[in-house]
């Protein structure tokens, strides 16, 4: 279960990184495309910190159930 945690954590900050390539390369040809890349920068980052924080917290949780 951890394992699919981190993979989808590293997904979202994929995408994130994506996004900003295109927000670079589109934003003097094709402005609006870049504000929708700019709104899915934001929310894969946050959702990157999300996840990341969910994660150890879970990690934390199992290790002080194993003691």
């Amino acid at each position: 279960m951890i394992r699919i945690l981190r993979y989808t954590e590293y997904l979202y900050a994929i995408v994130a990184v994506f996004s900003l390539y295109r927000i670079f390369t589109d934003w003097n040809a094709d402005r609006p495309m870049a504000y929708i890349f700019i709104f899915f920068a934001i929310i894969s980052a946050g959702m990157f910190f999300f996840r990341r924080n969910y994660r150890k917290k879970f990690e934390q949780r199992q290790k002080d159930n194993d003691n």
